[in-house]
């Protein structure tokens, strides 16, 4: 019922940037959060940054100053523009939202997920 197709990862040096794009599509009636969250080898998935449909935005102690995300609600989309990238930052990428779908009258808000995009730092 509901996607999340994400994209702009890939690999990048120490010190460079890169933009993630997050696009959700399918039957929604309202998005409520979004977000990206990361999964580094052997650690557990934790937040990165979130943003609500009025623009507040909360993030990770270790991103702040560096990472900003913002969201198009028009076009259904949450970007994650990431600056100043460490190898420490290198991770798989999830694309997160809270979804409001309408189907048959009958509403149910769930979370839902991107297949996850790889961002590799090299130092």
């Amino acid at each position: 019922q509901v996607q999340l197709v994400e994209s702009g990862g890939g690999l990048v040096q120490a010190g460079g940037s890169l933009r993630l794009s997050c696009a959700a599509s399918g039957r929604i009636f309202s998005i409520y959060s979004m977000g990206w969250y990361r999964q580094a080898p052997g650690k557990q998935r934790e937040l990165v940054a979130a943003i609500t449909s009025g623009g507040s935005t909360n993030y990770a102690d270790s991103v702040k100053g560096r990472f900003t995300i913002s969201r198009d609600n028009a076009k259904n989309t949450v970007y994650l523009q990431m600056n100043s990238l460490n190898a420490e930052d290198t991770a798989v990428y999830y694309c997160n939202a809270y979804i409001l779908v309408v189907t048959s009258g009958l509403s149910s808000a769930d979370d839902y997920w991107g297949q996850g995009t790889q961002v590799t730092v090299s130092s």
